[in-house]
């Protein structure tokens, strides 16, 4: 998509452009339109979204704009006409050319074209300035640019554009959102997709990970792919649904286009240099692999967690960013493996890993609390090493060189509390398990399940309070979850074993990630262990496991040769 850039500020012609379409009865053009505009008015919500996902209104022109001001009018009834020439009136006065500076909650000064002509984008600019005088609170959003351009294509003069900007920044509702206002919400989001992306489109991560490409600038971008690099075509079919459904489906949009992109690049990885102008290339020409209507039903056939716990995650990332100290694109640093020292990985294999983990995690360190060689063979000794930690990775290597591990989200639990009881099991949806050698290959289940937080009293009393109750098999990520049933239907991949629906036997298998005693540790144990490991720490076992769907991780029978525990390092 073309965009528009100027080096500091902008010269801004205080004139406004005409009413579009002002004189004409549109309805007696076209009838079919004017009964379509009537069936939309008597439609409900559920009705709306289908129409948006199908274009029921996608043409005419004027159809589209009766629609979004219809579907605007819902978010905000008040339309003050007076606001926008005040503030235009206060800001450019009556001359007949000024100059502004970039609005703050802009990175620069692009601005995409979107087939506007000069007085457009003149008009797009003056909206901009008077919106930051609105809202001064928004201190940064990349896609305002973007959706004003779009919108002043459906808005009668640039007071209703620049209403219906006004309408999706105040709304309030945290599950339906439509902009991100500051650099924590938006990076938070980013990290959201992040962690979405590490679900759905298995591979990619590893992919840039391996190559000691930028996985935070690659991520960086996933909005833009829709509201600056998709053609204007396919850019409006997208606002379509968003204003109907807010935020979720610019997650499902992103996703649809990065799994297109991860089957184009694997032919050709070898010759991309960077990934991220390679995929905004990608995005430019989409129209190449895949129709505007078969993107959508890609995106919409995706099974994404609900609105709830996506808003949870999102919290969970910003929660990350604040404790990280990351307040601005530039504080940002990446992963720092400059100390990193292992007898087990390499440096490339252990930036594969910390791809694969939940992004707030990925924000910090990897730091070692337990080695074979350092601390001898005890699973005792391992329990009294990583106590108070989560989460944590395991790495073993076995006498035959494979290297295979797992993520765990819980703090290690190693003792029952009465002989003889069976191992209680816990953690969360979150765990996974993975093989480095020969092979790279994560395999996690698709039950969406937060694990802990930053706040490790908090944490830690809630992992005492399942190790004390016999009959716990997880924990949760707090306790406002504890509406969200744990046993939700697997999203996203098709499952071979069925859908948990509240039986025992469905519950059992769905949770049962990790679970230990002076005896023995195991990951994953429903239909097989996907890792077992001895009280010596000389041996274990590996079988198919369908808590991660997942083979056995290397030998069935193996003999540790290594074995490592990794925590997070935080300031």
């Amino acid at each position: 998509m073309m965009t528009i850039t100027e080096p500091d500020n902008w010269e801004i012609s205080s004139c406004s452009g005409m009413k579009y379409g002002q004189y004409v009865e549109w309805e007696k053009i076209d009838p079919e339109a004017a009964l379509r505009y009537g069936k939309m008015l008597e439609s409900d919500l559920h009705e709306l979204k289908s129409m948006g996902r199908t274009g029921f209104w996608a043409m005419p022109h004027t159809l589209r704009a009766k629609a979004y001001d219809h579907i605007i009018s819902s978010i905000s009834t008040h339309q003050d006409v007076d606001l926008y020439h005040q503030s235009t009136r206060q800001l450019f006065g009556e001359h007949k050319i000024s100059t502004h500076p970039f609005p703050v909650f802009m990175e620069d000064g692009e601005i995409p074209r979107y087939c506007l002509n000069k007085a457009g984008l003149n008009s797009v600019k003056k909206i901009l300035v008077c919106i930051n005088k609105q809202f001064p609170e928004v201190t940064f959003c990349p896609i305002l640019p973007a959706l004003v351009s779009l919108l002043l294509h459906f808005s009668e003069d640039e007071a209703q554009c620049f209403h219906s900007i006004c309408s999706l920044v105040n709304y309030t509702d945290p599950a339906k959102r439509y902009i991100d206002q500051t650099f924590h919400t938006s990076r938070a989001s980013c990290m959201t997709f992040g962690d979405l992306a590490n679900r759905y489109c298995r591979g990619i991560r590893k992919l840039i990970a391996s190559s000691h490409q930028n996985l935070f600038e690659f991520y960086s971008d996933w909005i833009m792919w829709i509201f600056a690099d998709l053609p204007f075509t396919y850019a409006i079919r997208v606002l379509d649904v968003y204003l109907l459904e807010g935020y979720k489906v610019l997650y499902r949009v992103a996703l649809a286009l990065l799994s297109l992109y991860k089957v184009s690049v694997a032919s050709r990885v070898a010759h991309v240099d960077d990934f991220r102008r390679d995929m905004k290339s990608f995005v430019e020409n989409v129209s190449r692999h895949i129709t505007v209507e078969n993107l959508l039903k890609k995106a919409f056939g995706i099974q994404l967690p609900s609105r709830k716990e996506l808003h949870y995650l999102f919290n969970a990332n910003k929660d990350a960013l604040i404790h990280r100290g990351i307040h601005q694109r530039h504080s940002y640093q990446t992963m720092d493996l400059g100390k990193f020292n292992s007898n087990l990985v390499t440096e490339t294999e252990m930036r594969v890993v910390w791809a694969w983990i939940p992004e707030r995690f990925a924000l910090f360190n990897p730091t070692r609390l337990f080695s074979i060689k350092e601390h001898g063979r005890s699973l005792s000794l391992l329990y009294s090493q990583v106590v108070g930690q989560e989460p944590t990775v395991l790495l073993l290597r076995t006498a035959d060189e494979e290297v295979c591990g797992a993520f765990l989200s819980s703090q290690w639990m190693g003792q029952k509390k009465h002989s003889g009881e069976e191992l209680s099991f816990y953690g969360t949806g979150e765990c996974f398990v993975f093989t480095l050698r020969p092979g790279m290959e994560r395999y996690q289940c698709a039950v969406t399940q937060i694990s802990g937080t930053l706040n490790k009293n908090e944490s830690l009393k809630k992992q005492q309070d399942v190790h004390q109750s016999p009959s716990s098999k997880s924990i949760s990520f707090e306790d406002s979850l504890s509406d969200i049933p744990s046993t939700e239907c697997p999203l996203g991949t098709q499952q071979n074993h069925p859908c948990p629906t509240g039986h025992p036997d469905g519950q059992r298998s769905t949770l049962m990630f990790m679970a230990g005693d002076e005896e023995k540790f195991i990951v994953g144990g429903n239909g097989g262990s996907a890792l077992c490991l001895r009280a010596d720490l000389t041996e274990g076992y590996t079988e198919r496991c369908n808590t991660f769907e997942s083979p056995p991780l290397c030998r069935g029978k193996f003999k540790i040769q290594s074995l490592e525990v990794w925590g997070i390092q935080y300031p």
